[in-house]
């Protein structure tokens, strides 16, 4: 009897199951929520502008482009280890995805770090939640996506474990894929928060 490709294909680095989506179904329900919550902050933000264009001019060019640019470097490079850390356990690479995703702990736990010194060079040039409305959407979307951001870094915390007590095999690790989807999502609203106060106004 013949086989197909698929069934003569080795198990390690072969390509993903087709079909099927990443993670599971419940960090997707998450991913939407968060997706619907900050679409309303958009417009929220776009109402704003709207109504103050002048503010969110001059607002933009007060912050601090360099800490905004390094949080984006810390995100894109903090996803693509985790990503990484996926495509090298589908491979049977297990000690090597474990160091990529060390290596996106430590480049997500760098936010964090950035943004409170940002905020303390926010303070000390007078830049705070009144200082215009400009400051006030700004603060309550970074701040959102900062509580955001401090669930995916509890959530590498907890797959790092996992992953360390041998619980993911290349056969079975939906919750690596699951951390991977959430905290690509999450970088996805920071690249876009990054244009809109940083950059586009």
């Amino acid at each position: 009897m013949s086989t197909t490709l698929a069934e003569r294909m080795p198990l390690h680095g072969a390509a993903p199951r087709t079909g099927r989506i990443p993670g599971n179904k419940g960090i997707w329900v998450g991913i939407c929520c968060e997706f619907a919550e900050f679409l309303v902050l958009f417009a929220v933000y776009f109402v704003a502008r709207a109504h103050f264009p002048g503010d969110f001019t001059a607002g933009s060019g007060r912050l601090n482009l360099w800490a905004g640019t390094w949080i984006t470097v810390a995100m894109v490079g903090s996803s693509f280890c985790i990503a990484s850390s996926v495509v090298t356990l589908r491979n049977g690479r297990r000690r090597v995805s474990i160091a990529w995703l060390i290596a996106g702990l430590l480049l997500a736990l760098t936010y964090p770090a950035i943004k409170v010194h940002e905020v303390q060079w926010n303070l000390a040039h007078d830049i705070h939640g009144s200082a215009g409305i400009f400051f006030t959407v700004y603060y309550y979307l970074t701040i959102n996506h900062m509580v955001h951001a401090f669930w995916g870094i509890l959530g590498i915390l907890w797959v790092l474990f996992r992953h360390l007590t041998a619980v993911y095999t290349p056969e079975d690790h939906d919750g690596l894929e699951a951390l991977a989807s959430y905290w690509h999502a999450t970088d996805i609203i920071w690249l876009v928060l990054f244009a809109f106060f940083y950059i586009l106004v």
